[in-house]
Formats: C-alpha cells, structure tokens, sequence
C-alpha cells in the first residue's frame, strides 16, 4: 500500500464471470489482481443461456473487451410478451439509438472472459476455496480451506449469491430465499420452428412461465419457471431426473396456445438443464468493511427475470476498478458503493415485480392479461431506457461524492 492509501493489490474471491471481469479491469487501472476460485476446475461446459444488455456491452466496452460478447452472441431486437392464450401483450425494446440486447451461452461467456483474462495475464487460481480472512492495518490475508493464504492490500468477494465473503464483512447479512419457482431450460440446435426474427417471446402461462427464441438456422434455446410450493436445492431438482420433470413441464403447458408444449415435446431429454431453484436476494445492507468488498451477486443478486444480472456484475466490476484507480481503497469503496446501489436497486425491484407475475392466479392472470396491453401502449419507451442507456467513462477521473 502507497502512502495515498491507494490499492496497489487485490485478491479477487470468484472465478465466475464477474471475477475475472473485475481483474482484468483492475490491471488496466494499473491494480495487480489474481483470481481465486473455489472449486478445482474450470466451468466449461456449464450453464445455460442470458442475454447481455447494452449496458452490460458499454461497461465491457470500457475496459476494452466488449467485442467478446459480440463475437459469441445473437441479437436479440425485442421482448415479446404474450398470455397462455397466444395473445401478444407487449413488445418492448432498447430505444434503436443503442445496440441490441445479445443473448450468449453461459458456457460460451465465461470460456471467452477467461481466455481474454489470460491473454492479459490474469493469475486465476482453483482449488481454493475460502475459509477465514484476515485484515490488519497493512493488508489483508485469505485463508483457503487447503491450508494455504494470499495476501494483497485489498479483497473483493466476487462469488455469487452464496457468497463466503459476504458474512465475513458482516455477520448477519440476509441469505437468499426461494422465489416459488424451479428452473430448467434447454438448447435445440434444430427445433423445426420458424426464426422469430430477434424477438424472445415470454410467455406467461396458465400454469407455468416459457420463454423462446428461435434463430435463423431453426436452432432454439427456450428456459421455464414452474411454481413449486417446497423450496428444493438444485441437487434434489435433479436428483428427480430429466424425463420425470419433461413429463411435468408437458403437463404444465399442456393448455397453453404457446408453443411450448411442441418445443419441449421436441427436446432431447439429455438436453435439458435443470437449473433449480430461484432465489430472491434480500437487500444486502452493508458491502464493505475494511479492506473487502463485494460485487455482482454476492452483493446486488438481480433475478434472472430482469435480464440484467450478469450486466449489472460487470458495470460493477468496472465502476470498483475507476474508483480504485483514482482514490484511496476507503473512499473508493464509499464512492463505488453510492455510484452503483440506487442504480442496481432499482433494477432488482423490477425484476421481482416481473417474477410476481409469474406467479399470478387465476383471477390475477385475467387481470394481467387485460391490463397490459393498455398499460404498456401508455408507456413512453424513452421512460424505460435508463436501464440500457447507462455509460461508464473509463476516462473520467473518479471524485467522492457529497
């Protein structure tokens, strides 16, 4: 640590994508950061789809690496909304001054981050997995469960909804809690469909919530929130198995006018991802105490159904870099802290507002059906676009503000 307070170092807990996102932002402020990930391997091959929004595209444009979601993703143009009836509710979009929304493969995303992160020579270290920290008045050290420690002048908890680092800052921070929805998607690379032209479709069903998107070579990805009274764990949801949750979701959209039932009918069993629980996050009241911080998840978890989660990450990742660049680590965290938590406050209410949607009765999916389209005529799209329309100027000095 310099004289002026300012982080010269930092340990990065989480290899996920906000992880590494957030080191190769901290070298190019001049921050030696490494990587350090729990479990022993990397996670190729894992996950399911999300889109990146413009947003998300500009925070990555900042640090020089928004090319790696273009290069991997698809455009999505617009979200349709439509009712269990087939009906088109609303379709809504990015206003057309900003890039489109990009929908990528999780698996697809985190192979591109990580191999940027090594052409920049990103230390990123499995296997160790977080247990205790240490902070003094020099520094602060992680202790891994495999006898081994690192130190660095700062530590940022980058390691999702579960987060270790989280109840080290704070020993009664809130934990996640079951949203009454199990999740499960699906990749066909030929669904027989015709392309819906960039549109994902959201439908809300009678029973259950499908959404789609079919691409121009008849491939598809489609994904399902099912209601489910009893939390279960992601290990319990498959411990059920692919072709007994298969029969369940074809029951669940066996009235549905959406194409639903034809698409999962159409899916080979093996391809379905069974992603488990949602989970709604509590508001995390306190983000940093001393040396740590935290970002993405383990700080701001937004529900898949805001489309914003992984976008949001990494605006924060960027933003924490700025701040850490121009000032002291004590008020860098303050500063990065009152720059990001309206912001990504917001964004988490409207997702939740989204999931009680999907949860809605039979007398609330009446009334959803007949409300939104009139509700959604009225609304200026310009009104929705500061989600989208948000800018990180790398260039800009950061300042703590009053």
């Amino acid at each position: 640590m310099t004289r002026t307070g300012k982080a010269r170092t930092a340990l990065i807990i989480g290899g996920g994508i906000a992880g590494p996102v957030a080191a190769m932002a901290l070298h190019r402020a001049g921050i030696e950061a490494a990587v350090y990930e729990a479990y022993d391997s990397t996670a190729d091959g894992a996950g399911g789809g999300m889109t990146i929004a413009p947003n998300g595209q500009n925070a990555l444009d900042a640090i020089g690496a928004g090319d790696l979601v273009r290069a991997i993703g698809t455009p999505v143009t617009a979200m349709g909304l439509r009712s269990w009836t087939g009906k088109d509710l609303a379709q809504f979009a990015p206003p057309s001054r900003l890039p489109s929304l990009q929908f990528v493969w999780r698996a697809d995303l985190y192979r591109a981050i990580y191999d940027e992160a090594e052409r920049r020579s990103v230390p990123i270290h499995h296997g160790k997995r977080l247990t205790d920290t240490t902070d003094t008045d020099s520094g602060v050290t992680a202790h891994f469960a495999d006898g081994t420690q690192a130190s660095a002048d700062i530590l940022i908890g980058a390691d999702g909804i579960r987060s270790t680092v989280r109840p080290l800052i704070d020993p009664v921070a809130p934990q996640p809690n079951y949203a009454g929805l199990v999740c499960f998607g699906a990749r066909m690379h030929q669904s027989g469909l015709p392309s819906t032209n960039g549109v994902m479709y959201m439908c809300f069903g009678k029973r259950a919530f499908f959404g789609y998107q079919v691409f121009d070579d008849s491939s598809a990805v489609w994904f399902v929130n099912l209601p489910h009274v009893l939390p279960m764990t992601v290990a319990e949801a498959q411990a059920i198995g692919t072709k007994e949750w298969m029969r369940t979701l074809q029951t669940a959209f066996a009235d549905d006018r959406t194409p639903a039932l034809e698409m999962i009918s159409r899916t080979d069993p093996r391809q379905l991802l069974i992603t488990g629980p949602m989970e709604n996050m509590p508001r995390v009241p306190t983000w940093t105490r001393d040396r740590m911080t935290l970002i993405g998840d383990a700080a701001h978890a937004a529900s898949s159904s805001s489309g914003q989660g992984a976008s949001i990450a990494v605006e924060s990742a960027v933003e924490l870099a700025r701040c850490l660049r121009d000032l002291p680590y004590d008020q860098a965290f303050s500063t990065y802290e009152q720059l990001r938590r309206p912001r990504v406050e917001r964004i988490i209410k409207l997702g939740a507002r989204t999931n009680s949607n999907k949860t809605a009765g039979p007398v609330g999916r009446v009334l959803r059906d007949l409300v939104m389209p009139a509700t959604m005529k009225l609304i200026n799209p310009e009104k929705m676009a500061w989600q989208f329309d948000h800018h990180i100027d790398w260039n800009a000095k950061a300042t703590p503000l009053t």
